[in-house]
C-alpha cells in the first residue's frame, strides 16, 4: 500500500492590483462604456440581464469612429495659443481644418484596431460594447469607413499644407504598424501611443507654419508619454496583467509603470515653468502670467495623477470629461497662457 501524499492546492488566481492594494475594483461584468452606454434599462443587450445597459441612440456607425476620443485632437491648438497666434485668421482656419484632418485619420485608426482586436475587446469590460466587437457593425462595414475617413483626412491635410499632410501620414502609417505588428512589444507600444499625442501636438504648428521651440517639444513629448503610462498603469491596476486583453500588460509590473508616469509628470511641470521664467515681459495688467500659469499647469498634472494612481485613468478622454476639478484647472490654464502669449504677447 503506498503512502499518501499530500498535494497543494492550486494557486489562486491573480488578482487585480486595485483589490490587493484594498481599494474596491470593478468586475468585468460591472463596467460600462461611457461613449457608447447611455443608462441602465430592463431590456438588456443580450436580453439576459436587468441590470445590463441599453443600448446608445447615437447610431453605430458613428459611434465606431469612437467620437469621444476625438477629444485627444484639440493638441492640434497647443502650438498656436503658445505662439500667440491663435486668433490670426490664416492660424485659426490651418488649426481648424489640422483638427478635422487629424479627427478623420485617428477614426481610421481606431476602425482598423477594432477590427484587428476582435477576440481581446470581447473580453474587454468595457471595449466589448464597440460597435464591431458587438456585432453592430460588420467587418467590411468598418473597413470601407476606414478607407473612407483615411482619403478624406489626408486630402484635407494636404490641401492644407504639404507639411500638415507629411505629418497625417507619418501617424497613420505608424499608428497602423502599431495596430497590426508592435502594440504587444512592450516600450514600443508605450512610445508609440506617445508618438500619436506628440504628432497632434505639433500638427497645428506646421499647418501654419510655426515653429517650436525646445521647451514645446520637450513639454509636448513627456506629456505625451505621461498620458501614456498613466493609461497603462490604470488598465494594469484595474483588469490585472493576465486578464487577456492586452498582452503587452504582462511585461509590465505597476512600479514600473508608476515611475515611467511618475517621472514624466516631474519632467513636464520643470520644463514647462522653464518655458514659462523664460518668457519676457508682462503681460495684461502688467502680470508675470506666464508665471503665473505654472499654478493651474501643475494642479492640473497633480489632479491628473491622482486619477492615474487610482486606476481610473484607462480612458483619458473620459477623466477630461468628467473631472469637474480638472476642467476648471484647464480652463484656468488656458485664460492664464491667452493673458499671456495672446492679449500681451511679449
Amino acid at each position: 500500500m503506498g503512502q499518501l501524499r499530500a498535494v497543494n492546492p492550486p494557486p489562486a488566481p491573480q488578482e487585480p492590483e486595485l483589490a490587493r492594494r484594498g481599494r474596491p475594483f470593478a468586475s468585468r461584468d460591472s463596467l460600462v462604456p461611457m461613449d457608447e452606454i447611455e443608462t441602465s434599462d430592463p431590456i438588456a443587450l443580450d436580453g439576459s440581464s436587468d441590470t445590463a445597459p441599453r443600448r446608445s441612440r447615437v447610431p453605430a456607425i458613428i459611434r465606431a469612429l469612437r467620437p469621444k476620443q476625438w477629444v485627444k485632437n484639440v493638441l492640434v491648438f497647443a502650438a498656436p495659443l503658445a505662439s500667440g497666434r491663435l486668433l490670426e485668421w490664416p492660424v485659426l482656419r490651418g488649426t481648424l481644418l489640422s483638427l478635422l484632418a487629424f479627427i478623420l485619420v485617428s477614426a481610421f485608426v481606431y476602425l482598423v484596431n477594432d477590427t484587428r482586436d476582435l477576440a481581446e475587446d470581447r473580453q474587454h469590460p468595457t471595449k466589448r460594447f464597440r460597435p464591431i466587437a458587438a456585432g453592430e457593425v460588420s467587418v467590411p462595414v468598418a473597413l470601407v469607413l476606414a478607407a473612407v475617413c483615411l482619403a478624406g483626412g489626408l486630402a484635407i491635410g494636404f490641401w492644407t499644407s504639404r507639411m500638415l499632410g507629411a505629418v497625417l501620414v507619418v501617424y497613420a502609417v505608424l499608428q497602423f504598424t502599431y495596430s497590426i505588428w508592435l502594440k504587444h512589444r512592450p516600450i514600443v507600444d508605450l512610445a508609440l501611443v506617445a508618438l500619436g499625442f506628440l504628432l497632434r501636438a505639433l500638427a497645428g504648428g506646421v499647418a501654419s507654419g510655426i515653429p517650436f521651440s525646445q521647451w514645446f517639444l520637450l513639454v509636448a513629448s513627456f506629456g505625451s508619454l505621461f498620458m501614456v503610462a498613466g493609461k497603462r498603469y490604470s488598465e494594469l491596476v484595474q483588469l490585472g496583467s493576465d486578464a487577456g486583453t492586452r498582452p503587452s500588460l504582462a511585461s509590465y509590473s505597476p512600479d514600473y509603470l508608476r515611475f515611467v508616469w511618475a517621472a514624466s509628470a516631474t519632467l513636464v511641470i520643470t520644463f514647462y515653468s522653464l518655458w514659462a521664467f523664460d518668457q519676457r515681459g508682462q503681460g495684461l495688467w502688467t502680470a508675470p502670467w506666464p508665471a503665473i500659469s505654472i499654478a493651474p499647469f501643475t494642479l492640473a498634472i497633480l489632479s491628473y495623477a491622482r486619477d492615474i494612481d487610482r486606476g481610473e485613468a484607462g480612458e483619458p478622454e473620459n477623466v477630461v470629461l468628467h473631472d469637474p476639478m480638472l476642467m476648471a484647472l484647464g480652463l484656468l490654464w488656458v485664460v492664464s497662457v491667452a493673458l499671456a502669449v495672446v492679449v500681451n504677447p511679449s
